[in-house]
């Protein structure tokens, strides 16, 4: 594997994943508070009031991470945190808490990149319609600004949003996220207002931090077809539409795909489509989160007569996804061929399968580190054939609260005892700190 002499090597986190602390030091409720807090949403009942205990235990991690030698952590604000009720009222403990980890980091001697939503919402402004409401944008802009002037004067590297396809159609169409919503209008909307609040949050964060890079995350699967059928194919075609061409266009061409919009029509409604040229602001990089690949055959079903097929292997991960890491090498090229984004980074990748316990001091994880080498080598072949490919985030630094699998799936190359919250490594982190260095 070759990569630049600049290639950056972190891993990422979450806050509602990791930091836990519950409602404490004046943060407010957030979606995923509430979500987890309702009967019957997460798995065996689980929520991120505990979860890896980051809020008091960061100088601990921060302390794993220079062990293993990372170079760069990407990491989450939560947006309650610092602004109890999604507007208005500053909480100055949860800026002090960011100001105190964003210090450490750079003590050690690793790049902080902020991601400002992943997810958590404060649950006051979803009670005021939260992305479904046009005033959402403002809303996120607001806040983007308020942390940029906060932490600019440390913090280069900036990605707005993480996964706006998640927050919208698994937060409103299928239910599976928080707020739990099952309204494709809904949805749509949700994805409108985050494109929006993307493009008006960009040039205030460069206002405040004039030398900042700043980008936006998306999750992208690699799409194939069941068969060579040309039902299978225009699956593939829709499903690609679905997922990344409906915020990729907006990104870099400032229009929706036309293809989805007819598909989808009636659950547009209400939707100015034209005003996403908005979208369209210059970027810095892309962040590509990639996990497996997606294979589409042609349903009856509506709205986008979609099946995702499974192939008769046992190369799938704990959670279903398949481990294909060829995808990501091809996706890398597709994406430098059609939209040509100044610099890509993987933001996330990574593998949940059953670890076992600790033994001597270490968690023998082979699968997560034969699954992280097969991606690394992947990335390296992107490069070779052009790519501007510029760091690599491992998904995840610590096994954490993993949504609506609660704890109950483990993506960590550190191990987590949610109990003790004793860490422990793993052997794929001791993989992960022989690439940086060179080693493997």
């Amino acid at each position: 594997m070759k990569f630049p002499d600049q290639f950056l090597w972190g891993a990422a986190t979450a806050s509602y994943q990791i930091e836990g602390g519950g409602l404490e030091e004046g943060r407010g409720e957030c979606i995923w508070h509430r979500f987890s807090h309702t009967p019957g949403k997460v798995m065996n009942g689980d929520t991120g009031d505990v979860a890896c205990d980051h809020l008091h235990r960061y100088r601990e991690d921060v302390a794993l991470m220079s062990d293993l030698g990372l170079q760069a952590y990407r990491f989450s604000v939560s947006w309650p945190r610092v602004l109890p009720a999604g507007v208005g009222a500053i909480n100055p403990a949860g800026l002090d808490f960011y100001d105190r980890l964003v210090d450490g980091l750079l003590e050690a001697h690793i790049q902080p990149f902020v991601t400002l939503y992943h997810w958590d919402l404060p649950q006051a402004l979803q009670d005021r319609g939260g992305w479904e409401n046009p005033d959402s944008v403002q809303w996120f802009a607001d806040y983007a600004a308020l942390m940029a002037g906060r932490l600019g004067d440390r913090v280069k590297d900036w990605i707005t949003l993480n996964e706006p396809w998640v927050v919208a159609f698994m937060g409103n169409y299928t239910g599976d996220h928080a707020p739990g919503k099952h309204d494709l209008s809904a949805a749509y909307k949700a994805a409108h207002h985050q494109l929006l609040g993307h493009g008006k949050a960009v040039p205030l964060i460069r206002s405040a931090v004039p030398d900042a890079k700043v980008g936006i995350t998306l999750n992208i699967n690699y799409f194939d077809a069941a068969t060579d059928s040309e039902a299978d194919q225009l699956a593939v075609q829709r499903q690609d539409g679905y997922v990344a061409r409906w915020f990729l266009d907006p990104l870099y061409k400032g229009c929706y795909p036309t293809d989805i919009v007819e598909l989808v029509g009636d659950a547009l409604e209400g939707i100015d489509l034209d005003a996403v040229r908005a979208a369209a602001v210059p970027t810095d990089f892309l962040g590509l989160n990639y996990y497996t690949r997606n294979t589409a055959a042609y349903s009856q079903e509506e709205p986008l007569h979609i099946d995702l097929v499974k192939h008769d292997h046992d190369r799938y991960t704990e959670m279903g996804w398949e481990i294909y890491p060829d995808g990501l090498r091809k996706l890398l090229i597709q994406l430098h061929q059609d939209y040509a984004p100044g610099a890509l980074y993987i933001t996330e990748n990574g593998a949940a399968f059953e670890d076992p316990a600790p033994t001597d001091g270490v968690v023998e994880d082979p699968e997560r580190a034969a699954y992280l080498n097969a991606h690394f080598e992947a990335a390296s072949q992107a490069i070779e054939a052009g790519v501007p490919l510029k760091g690599y985030f491992v998904w995840s630094l610590l096994d954490n609260f993993e949504w609506a699998y609660g704890y109950s799936r483990r993506f960590g190359v550190v191990y987590v005892d949610f109990e003790t919250q004793r860490r422990v490594l793993k052997r794929s982190a001791l993989y992960l700190r022989d690439v940086i260095q060179g080693k493997a």
